[in-house]
């Protein structure tokens, strides 16, 4: 139940940042790209950034 809790706040923190910004939706698919971008790259390289490990098949 704790996970949720702070899943649910932090998504809120995010979600009033970006309406905070003059263009939200813009603000909120510049994130999501992003992210989306970081999660393809630390697939492609078998490591998180800044990780080190035996796998690891590249430095960004």
């Amino acid at each position: 139940m704790m996970a949720h809790l702070n899943s649910t706040v932090s998504f809120e923190k995010m979600l009033m940042k970006f309406i905070s910004e003059e263009d939200p939706m813009q603000s909120m698919l510049k994130w999501l790209c992003e992210r989306l971008m970081e999660v393809e790259v630390e697939s492609k390289l078998c490591a998180e950034k800044s990780e080190r490990n035996k796998e690891r098949q590249g430095y960004r």
